[in-house]
């Protein structure tokens, strides 16, 4: 175990992935600094009291200097991103500046005071349409929108500032995030809610009139999508496990974050009902465009590298921590008016 007295900024800390993680780091008493501009974040996120939480952007660079100086920042670990697959097609440069552009200023920083740890969260969508399943760190990667591509440009530059400074980075290549704290403090609250688990449950509450499943004829079991759905909690702990590596004098890291369990979205809407004991409506769609039949990961490497493995397998147990989130009195779906657009 690596020393956990340098304090760690973690970027985009209020958000989802995010929250968990900054949940996990501070209850191993890590000194862990948010920061955040609550785009898509949320200040309630934030759940821990000795979490400073500072609203600002990664791109500021004369606010990311001052945190710089005062803290003598260890790490950094990087979740702050845009991450609507269909809007980085229609806006891509929205995407490039801030998924690519603005982590370049945080790295400038980081160099100028001699941080050299960066735990960066990617994305399976580097890979685009896999070239052969499961998908090891060995696939080929060629995305297919603007918001993979956008990922994979910050791997690059990670390598490279590897070779030229002596950065050491993980880039963990996440699969679909899934599930909250079982406790039901913290959970997924995304405005506007794209990810099929939290939609279905939308559906099943009344809040959508009904889920809209998009392609019943693909070479699948079930003709549905199958995907990889990883417990976030898990994702959280994967973070936690790299910064050991790294602050322990580890070299850089390239990582796929899954199951190795491929789930369709028939199953996951069968799973949804067992849990919640209601029927989900549903409609059937034509296909989306680029969806691929299938994309499941091999985390073997990860295993190896940072000795991870995901605790929870059965998509059951993420739906339960979803459904106790958005069902916990008091807790649940964060009301509109402290959301931040």
């Amino acid at each position: 175990m690596s020393d956990h007295t340098a304090p760690i900024l973690v970027t985009g800390g209020a958000g989802y992935i995010g929250s968990h993680t900054v949940r996990l780091l501070a209850g191993q008493g890590r000194r862990v600094v948010v920061l955040d501009n609550l785009v898509f974040g949320h200040e309630k996120a934030i759940v821990d009291d000795g979490v400073e939480l500072v609203v600002g952007d990664v791109g500021d660079q004369d606010l990311v200097r001052g945190l710089f100086a005062k803290h003598r920042f260890g790490a950094v670990v990087h979740f702050a991103a845009f991450a609507y697959v269909g809007e980085s097609v229609t806006d891509p440069l929205k995407y490039y500046q801030n998924n690519t552009a603005e982590p370049v200023k945080l790295l400038q920083v980081m160099q100028e005071f001699g941080c050299k740890v960066f735990v960066f969260s990617s994305t399976c969508a580097t890979y685009g349409v896999p070239d052969k399943l499961p998908i090891t760190e060995s696939n080929v990667q060629n995305p297919i929108n603007p918001y993979g591509r956008s990922k994979l440009m910050v791997e690059w530059i990670l390598a490279d500032c590897d070779h030229a400074w002596g950065l050491r980075s993980a880039c963990l290549r996440y699969f679909n995030a899934s599930g909250c704290s079982p406790d039901g403090l913290i959970g997924e609250d995304h405005n506007p809610e794209t990810h099929l688990i939290p939609r279905v449950m939308m559906a099943v509450t009344g809040e959508i009139d009904h889920i809209e499943v998009f392609g019943t004829d693909y070479n699948t079991a079930d003709g549905t999508c199958i995907r990889d759905y990883i417990h976030v909690e898990d994702l959280a702990d994967a973070h936690a496990r790299a910064l050991d590596h790294l602050s322990a004098g580890g070299a850089s890291v390239r990582c796929n974050l899954g199951t190795g369990v491929g789930v369709s979205v028939k199953e996951i809407i069968s799973a949804v009902e067992e849990v919640t004991g209601k029927q989900v409506p549903v409609k059937y769609g034509p296909r989306r465009e680029g969806d691929p039949d299938s994309l499941v990961a091999d985390p073997s490497l990860a295993k190896e590298l940072l000795g991870w493995v995901a605790s929870r397998k059965d998509v059951r147990d993420m739906v339960r921590s979803a459904w106790a989130w958005m069902s916990a009195p008091g807790k649940g779906r964060f009301p509109a008016n402290e959301r931040k657009s």
